[in-house]
């Protein structure tokens, strides 16, 4: 059985999605945040076949609609993210996994991608089946998701400049490099910015993230 990995930061307001403000004020962009996490976890909850996990930044007490997220983790083994910068994090959680789940694949994605539906998770796992190691590039030049037959090969990971727009062609080349085999998966759009905002609520308008989505629009207008 494979484990989904969500790497998450709890949406505390001044922590999370800074660049969504402005338009957004701190506490919208937490509870835009806290929406597209809770998004996430509803496409991993309902993925059949996988072991969901949690590597959480922070503490959900002081979050955003915290309470709310509690819920709906329930169940969920959560792992306290660790490490120096984000690379380590990554590699570290990776590690933890390894170390909890031995012998399992892993499917690592973040909290910027609340399109993804248990669908799109299903058939990225599927894919590694045929590697040994599955890489989803973004838009903007990272990757939203990177699934490793072997998790302990997430080190590699800390060779990787993270956060710019080579970071994916680095992750795979720094994957290749170790005698990996990997395969793509889809090129998704992640939340960055206000215009990442917009696309990717148009792309899901039914869920909790496009729904904040609009209410920021609204109160846009209103202080207009």
């Amino acid at each position: 059985m494979t484990v989904v990995l969500v790497m998450a930061k709890a949406p505390v307001p001044g922590l999370v999605k800074t660049r969504l403000c402005p338009p957004a004020t701190p506490v919208q962009a937490a509870r835009l945040a806290a929406a597209a996490l809770l998004d996430t976890v509803d496409a991993v909850r309902g993925t059949p076949g996988v072991t969901p996990v949690l590597a959480l930044a922070g503490h959900l007490a002081e979050a955003v609609d915290g309470g709310e997220l509690t819920a709906a983790l329930a169940g969920w083994p959560v792992l306290p993210q660790r490490g120096t910068d984000l690379a380590d994090r990554l590699a570290h959680a990776h590690l933890d996994v390894a170390e909890t789940f031995p012998g399992r694949w892993v499917l690592q994605i973040g909290m910027d991608t609340p399109q993804l539906t248990p669908a799109s998770l299903a058939a990225a796992v599927r894919r590694l089946e045929d590697a040994d190691a599955a890489l989803g590039f973004a838009h903007d030049g990272g990757w939203w998701a990177l699934g490793l037959r072997d998790p302990r090969q997430a080190v590699t990971l800390r060779a990787v400049p993270m956060s710019t727009p080579v970071t994916g062609r680095s992750t795979w080349s720094a994957l290749t490099g170790r005698g990996l085999r990997p395969v793509s998966l889809p090129v998704l759009r992640d939340v960055d910015d206000w215009s990442d905002a917009h696309a990717v609520a148009a792309a899901v308008p039914d869920g909790r993230f496009a729904r904040q989505v609009e209410a920021v629009r609204r109160d846009m207008v209103v202080r207009a």
